[in-house]
């Protein structure tokens, strides 16, 4: 899944990237070697911002993503990602980890003209579709990549659940 996300938000060197749910790290570091890879010079380097609503999550994706060697490369912020990362917008690509009940309006405003955003729609349970959003002259065109099954997203913009 990982895979097929990366390729969906076609993602370059030099990308911003915001990432809603950081889980362990690990999928921020993937987008990271791909828009800054560590054989090319700093200055071309993009980053990834990578938004954990659980604090335990937070704090253990951090210590992977040094662990990993990805820390100068990779942000992690505890934060409802469901309202996106305004501070940093607007963003070339927006990865959605966690399955939303609505694609959330703070992230469609947070997205760059011509941007994509990828993420998991639907009800909470089994079965969620995934959607390529690329944003078009203040429009977004919408694409349906397929049946998928992610957790639920929560905070303002996710589903009701309490968390935690």
């Amino acid at each position: 899944m990982v895979s097929i996300m990366n390729e969906a938000l076609e993602l370059e060197l030099g990308h911003k990237v915001l990432e809603v749910g950081a889980g362990c790290g690990w999928h921020a570091c993937t987008v990271a070697e791909i828009v800054a890879p560590s054989d090319m010079p700093k200055e071309a380097w993009g980053h990834v911002y990578t938004v954990e609503i659980v604090v335990e999550l937070a704090e253990l994706a951090r210590r992977n993503i040094k662990q990993a060697g990805y820390d100068d490369r990779v942000t992690v912020i505890h934060s409802d990602g469901s309202e996106g990362c305004q501070e940093k917008a607007p963003f070339d690509r927006i990865l959605v980890t966690a399955a939303a009940p609505y694609v959330p309006a703070p992230l469609k405003e947070q997205l760059k003209t011509g941007g994509l955003m990828v993420i998991p729609v639907g009800s909470i349970g089994f079965y969620q579709t995934l959607l390529r959003l690329r944003r078009v002259n203040g429009r977004f065109a919408e694409e349906d990549l397929g049946g998928v099954a992610f957790v639920p997203l929560v905070g303002k913009y996710g589903h009701r659940i309490r968390w935690g």
